[in-house]
């Protein structure tokens, strides 16, 4: 085998070795990680104990324009949809100050709860989340039903809702 030949192989194995790693080593996204966090309230709340009814998990920043645009929307579905067992949990994410999310949070009379993420272990544990708004839609068996970077549609996300709840 000539040494242009050895090289190739060599670097295809690396190539092979590395794209193994990269997909065995990443996070189970189908399922919605086992976590647990204390709202700005003192509440404390985990996906586990949630259990059984729909959440809708959003990745926020005070300083994000999608995010504030999101708000309204996400204050009507906690209206219409959390007697029916939708939780909405914000996350507030590691960057934002505390006293900027409670302060919006106050301004903006938001009802569902708000985490501070303040060591990012809520953003690495769904995927290193980076990028504001960012939801997930975790059904009532803990999959990962839906994941929007951006801003969602709030018609959509209803339909997903009213179909989980459903049980269809």
């Amino acid at each position: 085998m000539s040494k242009n030949k050895k090289t190739l192989l060599i670097i295809f194995l690396l190539f092979i070795a590395s794209g193994s790693w990269v997909l065995f080593n990443q996070p189970n996204l189908n399922k919605a990680p086992d976590i647990s966090f204390n709202t700005i309230n003192g509440q404390k709340l985990s996906l586990h104990a949630l259990r059984g009814k729909p959440v809708l998990l959003t990745f926020w920043a005070t300083d994000c324009p999608g995010c504030i645009k999101e708000i309204p929307h996400l204050l009507a579905l906690h209206r219409d949809y959390a007697a029916k067992g939708l939780t909405i949990v914000a996350v507030a994410m590691y960057y934002d100050p505390p006293e900027n999310v409670i302060a919006m949070s106050k301004e903006k009379q938001l009802t569902y709860p708000i985490v501070l993420d303040k060591k990012a272990e809520i953003s690495k544990a769904f995927g290193n989340i980076r990028l504001t708004p960012t939801n997930f839609l975790i059904s009532p068996n803990g999959s990962i039903a839906m994941q929007k970077i951006g801003e969602f549609d709030e018609t959509d996300m209803r339909k997903r809702l009213d179909k989980m709840m459903r049980g269809s």
